[in-house]
């Protein structure tokens, strides 16, 4: 009897000599769109191989001491992995086409592990941009897997695994349940405490400034007193402000000196990581997390004159280098489209000042020079508009000329007083021809030497010296980038993770650290000092970079570290006392006569009696009793234990009466029935609400176990034929498969 094959696997195997895998599926589909049919791109989502997300995961061997990650494939990628397998069995050739960095490296790895290959034996690709020539180009000249990055982010991995899986119990028992610690995490909140801190220390001091109208209309301020030269903070008091003025009204004024000065503005460098998100921040209001979700789209892929491809580079760098084709197109450009005197002479080259730049070869840039925004306007979406924008008008500022500015200035000499007059005037724009200049000619009017000139007004005003200014986002990336501490992959996740954590808030796009932020940094700063000390932690990352270059044993550090830090964390467990916020409230406890405290929980403050657990009585900060679990006459369909009604932050709901041993729990309110069947069974979905909010369910449940926590629509994925969801998101509402993952903007 003959095999029988689907009508997919016929055509694969008619066509399909060579497999790519990739992680992202835009970028699959425009690679796609460059090759024969004897290539077929499919990606892998992301990370296919972790440590398991339920136990440690590390194991230490019992001969060598070396730390053993225990790598698992999630229940949620097992079809894609059965998928990869399948197609790499059919094909003669896999390539590993991951991004060019350490974390892609990684990815490559660990995709060839779960198709059961050995990661060195595949052909490894890479390329800073997604157009056809680099695609093609990177085919030509495969390399293998680079084991030393690999190595590198594995380092990486596991100490970050080692921190947070140890360190946040200790801050869930000694302070509050929830917390979490992290390498990265942690010595980036204590930079936010730090700076709060000063703010809370900091006295304001007085001082007054002195304002003049000349004759001419002619601003000046004051330069020097009685030979003194007078800058800020050197007038203290009301008294010598009004001693000042009353002399200036006095005397007669003279021009004393008259001078021009020219200068020249250098050309910005293109962009990296950090640069793009501070710029984007400060010129267009993105977030950094923002900033790199539309940089994605343009490297993976959006529809241009040409096709789809990707019209950026790589946009996760910290170098500053540009290939010579690159920069080649740009001076071409630039002659063409400005003339011969915005080209400099020679291509200008630039140096990263970041430590251990190196997670990738280019500088952010657009993958083609011709398609300018004016072009660009036709094909991208507002924000996509904006970013490359950005971008293109960046790197062709970097080649061009300087621009060059005259200074100005005019002293007025009396007896006693001398007052200065400050003008600006653009002489040559150059580079900012494209990217702008904010700043507007202010012109002085022409004057002579020794002329006698009028005093109109003359004001004195009263200040107060300012604290230092909280970060905000941008700021905060570029302090860490100065401390060499994170990578530019890992500057945006970690301003989300300390917001999602509940360490920060965002308050007019300023950065405060929350109560519990101070508290946890005090206890690190008593107990783990590495873990937040900066140095300690840009050290790690030249460690890194050192087991990148192959020139430090990953096994070396990790166990350096390890035993140590384990011991602090058990010394921890019994001499950290509890830093749990318990204020007395002078309260009595109505049932047991012992003291109320008011604490705080997961749902803010409440008061309770400090006799618990022997006595639960809380109360509200409102004074009214919280009350316990009510019974009810359902059953728990999960154990058949008695359902009860409790109280959360969204109201209350039913849940089993044998928690924790049963955590069944539901909405007291009646279930919304959706239209679309349930893709697993064809059953009915019900909308419920749960412990963690609103989610959709199957009715035949624990038989069906599909559950969604966005909405299932009428829609099949055009990757798998499986059904959709909807996700309401703040950049626009998304589509995305239930299996796949694969997403679908609702405008598209």
């Amino acid at each position: 009897m003959g095999l029988a094959y689907t009508s997919e696997e016929i055509y694969n195997r008619a066509y399909m000599k060579n497999l790519i895998i990739v992680e992202s599926p835009a970028k699959a589909r425009t690679i796609t769109n460059f090759l024969s049919k004897e290539y077929k791109v499919i990606a892998s989502k992301g990370h296919i191989r972790d440590l398991p997300k339920s136990n440690f995961g590390i194991t230490l061997d019992d001969e060598t001491g070396d730390l053993i990650p225990k790598y698992s494939i999630s229940r949620d990628v097992n079809p894609i992995v059965k998928e990869l397998k399948k197609l790499a069995k059919q094909a003669e050739t896999v390539f590993i086409a991951t991004d060019e960095d350490r974390e892609g490296e990684a990815i490559g790895y660990h995709i060839a592990k779960a198709i059961g290959k050995e990661p060195t034996d595949l052909p490894r690709i890479v390329f800073h941009e997604i157009t056809k020539s680099a695609i093609l180009h990177a085919i030509e000249n495969p390399r293998k897997i680079d084991m030393d990055s690999v190595d590198a982010q594995q380092t990486r991995r596991l100490l970050d695994r080692i921190v947070g899986y140890k360190l946040s119990p200790l801050l869930a028992n000694k302070i509050q349940k929830g917390l979490s610690a992290g390498r990265v995490q942690s010595s980036t909140l204590k930079l936010v405490v730090e700076k709060e801190r000063e703010i809370k220390a900091f006295k304001p001091e007085e001082y007054w400034t002195i304002e003049t109208l000349f004759e001419k209309n002619i601003n000046a301020s004051i330069y020097d007193y009685n030979g003194l030269k007078i800058e800020k903070l050197t007038i203290k008091t009301e008294a010598d402000a009004t001693e000042i003025v009353s002399s200036a009204k006095s005397e007669s004024f003279i021009v004393s000196k008259l001078e021009k000065t020219k200068r020249k503005t250098k050309t910005p460098p293109p962009f990296m990581t950090s640069t793009l998100q501070q710029t984007a921040s400060t010129q267009l209001g993105f977030s950094p997390k923002k900033t790199m979700m539309v940089a994605q789209k343009l490297y993976e892929g959006v529809k241009t004159d040409q096709g789809t491809m990707g019209v950026i580079t790589y946009m996760r760098t910290d170098s500053m280098n540009l290939a010579k084709e690159a920069v080649s197109a740009a001076r071409d450009y630039i002659k063409v489209n400005f003339g011969d005197k915005y080209l400099p002479a020679k291509a200008k080259n630039y140096v990263t000042k970041s430590k251990g730049a190196q997670e990738a070869h280019e500088a952010i840039r657009p993958t083609m020079v011709e398609f300018d925004s004016k072009l660009a306007a036709d094909y991208l979406s507002s924000d996509e508009l904006k970013l490359y924008r950005l971008i293109y008008n960046r790197f062709l500022a970097c080649q061009m000329t300087e621009a060059e500015m005259e200074s100005q200035s005019i002293m007025f000499k009396g007896d006693k007083c001398t007052f200065k007059a400050s003008g600006r005037k653009l002489l040559f724009d150059g580079f900012y021809k494209v990217t702008g200049h904010g700043d507007k000619d202010k012109l002085l009017p022409d004057l002579t030497k020794g002329q006698s000139v009028s005093l109109d007004d003359i004001k004195q005003a009263q200040h107060f010296t300012e604290p230092p200014a909280r970060y905000n986002e941008a700021s905060l990336i570029k302090k860490l980038e100065s401390l060499g501490i994170g990578r530019p992959s890992t500057y945006a996740p970690t301003v989300t993770t300390l917001q999602t954590r509940k360490y920060i808030e965002l308050e007019k796009k300023r950065i405060h650290p929350t109560e519990i932020a101070f508290t946890v940094i005090e206890m690190l700063e008593s107990y783990f000092p590495e873990i937040v000390d900066s140095g300690f932690t840009s050290n790690m990352e030249e460690t890194l970079d050192e087991v990148a270059e192959g020139k430090t044993d990953w096994q070396t550090i990790l166990k350096a570290f390890y035993t140590p830090f384990l011991q602090k964390v058990e010394d921890g467990k019994k001499n950290i006392k509890s830093l749990k916020v318990a204020i007395p409230t002078g309260e009595n406890c109505p049932k047991c006569e012992s003291e109320l405290l008011l604490r705080k929980g997961r749902y803010g403050e409440f008061i309770a009696c400090s006799n618990f657990p022997k006595c639960k009585y809380t109360k509200n900060t409102d004074g009214t009793e919280i009350e316990g679990p009510e019974e009810t006459d359902e059953k728990c369909e999960k154990c058949g234990s008695m359902m009860v009604i409790k109280n959360s932050k969204r109201g209350k709901f039913l849940a089993c009466s044998a928690y924790p041993k049963c955590k069944n729990a539901k909405s007291l309110e009646p279930s919304v029935e959706l239209k679309v069947p349930c893709p697993e069974c064809g059953g009915k979905l019900q909308e419920r609400e749960g412990r963690r909010g609103k989610f959709f369910g199957c009715v035949n449940y624990p038989k069906c176990k599909f559950i969604a926590n966005y909405e299932p629509v009428d829609k099949k994925c055009p990757e798998c034929d499986y059904t959709m969801g909807i996700k309401h998101l703040k950049a626009g509402d998304t589509y995305e498969c239930f299996k796949c993952k694969h997403k679908i903007e609702t405008n598209a």
